[in-house]
This record gives C-alpha cells, sequence and structure tokens, in this order.
C-alpha cells in the first residue's frame, strides 16, 4: 500500500498529521480506562481513501455551491470492541468538528470508519468493491507494521449482479414503505415523529445506493456521513439536497438531528412547511437512488 502523499499540497499534508494526531490523543483517552483484554487495543492503520487519495479531490468553498471535498478514513483496529463508535470513537468525531466548525484549525471535513483487520479482509475475500477499492486507491498515512491487506478475490460478475439484485430489492422497496409511515404522520400532524421516520427513509435510501453500488455501508446513523459516501458515487445525488443559502443548510441538519433529538429532545421543533419541504427532497433522493441503482444493475446485467 502506496504511503506517500506528494501529490497533495503541503497545506493538506500539514492537516492530514494533525488529524492523525487528533484521532490518536482521543483514542488513547477513551482506551485508558479500559481492561482486561480491551487494554490491548490498538490501532494497526490508519488509510486515506477516496478522492483524497486518488487526485480528484474538490475545494472550491468560495463558489456558489461552495463544495469542499472530505478527507475519508478507515482506522483498521485489533478488537472488534475497539469498533463501537459510542464509546471509543465519539469524542475524535466530535474534536474533529470542533477543530473545523469552531477553532478552524482544521480546513477539510473528516469522515472516518472503524473496522477490524479481519472485516476488512473478509471484505476483500467477499469481493466488496468498497474494500477492493480502498486496498488499491488507499494511502496509509499511520502503520504499526507494514502487513499487506489480504488480495481481494473480486465476485464473478453474475456473483455481483445476484447481489446487488438482492440488496435493491430488499432496501428500496423498505425504504418505500417507511414512507407511508411519513405520509400518514403528515396527514395526522405528527410533526416531531414524522421528522424521526424521514430521518429513517433517508438513511435507508443511502444505504440502498451504497449498498448496491459497492457491496457495503457503514453502520451509522449520521445522515450527513451516510450522504457523503453516497454522493461521491454519483453527482445526481449531491444535487438532490440545494446548500446554497444557510436556510437550505439547515433544514438537512435539521433531519439529522431528528434522528435523535426527534425522540428525546423537549427542544427540538419542526414545522408543517419544513417537513413538507424536507419530504419532497427525500422523493427526489429516492427517484434519483432508483436511477442510479437500475444503471448499476443493468451495467452488471451487460457485463454478465
Amino acid at each position: 500500500m502506496r504511503t506517500d502523499l506528494d501529490h497533495l499540497p503541503p497545506a493538506k499534508q500539514r492537516e492530514l498529521e494533525r488529524v492523525v494526531q487528533i484521532i490518536f490523543e482521543e483514542f488513547g483517552d477513551a482506551n485508558n480506562l479500559a481492561t482486561g483484554k480491551r487494554k490491548a487495543g490498538r490501532v494497526h492503520k490508519i488509510i486515506l481513501y477516496g478522492s483524497y487519495a486518488r487526485g480528484g479531490w474538490v475545494d472550491e468553498p468560495h463558489t456558489a455551491k461552495g463544495y469542499k471535498s472530505d478527507y475519508d478514513l478507515l482506522i483498521i483496529v485489533n478488537q472488534k470492541d475497539l469498533t463501537d463508535r459510542v464509546q471509543y470513537w465519539a469524542k475524535a468525531d466530535e474534536r474533529l468538528i470542533r477543530e473545523l466548525a469552531i477553532t478552524q484549525t482544521l480546513k477539510t471535513p473528516v469522515n472516518f470508519i472503524v473496522h477490524t483487520l479481519q472485516e476488512v479482509n473478509d471484505g476483500l475475500a467477499h469481493g466488496r468493491y468498497f474494500f477492493m477499492d480502498v486496498a488499491s486507491e488507499g494511502i496509509a498515512l499511520y502503520q504499526a507494521d507494514e502487513s499487506e491487506l489480504h488480495q481481494p478475490k473480486p465476485k464473478t460478475p453474475a456473483q455481483a449482479l445476484a447481489m446487488a439484485k438482492e440488496y435493491f430489492e430488499e432496501w428500496f422497496p423498505a425504504s418505500m414503505r417507511r414512507y407511508d409511515f411519513v405520509k400518514f404522520g403528515m396527514e395526522k400532524g405528527h410533526l416531531k415523529e414524522t421528522a424521526f421516520e424521514l430521518h429513517q427513509v433517508t438513511e435507508s435510501l443511502y444505504h440502498c445506493v451504497l449498498l448496491v453500488s459497492t457491496f457495503y455501508t457503514p453502520h451509522v446513523h449520521n445522515l450527513g456521513f451516510l450522504r457523503t459516501q453516497a454522493e461521491r458515487l454519483d453527482f445526481r445525488l449531491f444535487n438532490v439536497w440545494p446548500r446554497d443559502t444557510r436556510a437550505e443548510r439547515a433544514m438537512f441538519e435539521k433531519l439529522k438531528d431528528a434522528y435523535v433529538k426527534a425522540r428525546y429532545s423537549k427542544h427540538y421543533t419542526i414545522s408543517e412547511e419544513e417537513l413538507a419541504w424536507l419530504g419532497a427532497q427525500v422523493e427526489e433522493l429516492g427517484r434519483v437512488v432508483h436511477i442510479v441503482c437500475s444503471e448499476k444493475i443493468a451495467a452488471l446485467e451487460a457485463a454478465r
């Protein structure tokens, strides 16, 4: 696996060094109170993947769209327990967001996923496109040793087609069934409950397109993270969400927050008008996800 970052500007290289430092500091704090075998918890590798690894990143904060590619990181740990995002990685997530949005010591958003080495190698053994791309294009920012990931075993065209169809036939209809709850809730005026259900529809749609396209989706509920992962598959997914104004960006944040706050916070509020606007965008997301998935399945059909 590559280890050089020569294709990145010096400022980006220094920023990634800072990101790795933050990850280790927060992981160390989270693991300090561990007992038993967890005390031996270690980070094996931190791998940069996605646009910053391939060299196709976008950094245009001053344009109308204001789009910036994120740093995408895969953190590989030596124990399954260490993949618990709440217990071990929530503080790292919060700090990376804080240093981007508040202290502005970071200029680039950071997304990361955490897996054991066995999970990554299993993904390669089962020909999951996501892990194959990470293995072939990724850049190791940190390695406890120089052991290589397993060689990928790509699926046959028939196997790939069968898996993509299976994911689509499971996830897309389930997303649409969830949308029936949204329509019912809007009719009844159950605003907070409907906001949560709308979040679940959105989450399911993103899981659907990721699974059909890459045979992998991260086990997270964070819509911002899922949206970023999905949008790099097809720019039509990026165009679903208006984000030219602060008000439009705030609407997506309100939907993202609904997973927790719509259920547990008495301070969370959402209006019928806001729900209607979000509902229209989620309908558009469903339409685009259907197109992207159908095209992927058609391409697999043609390659068989």
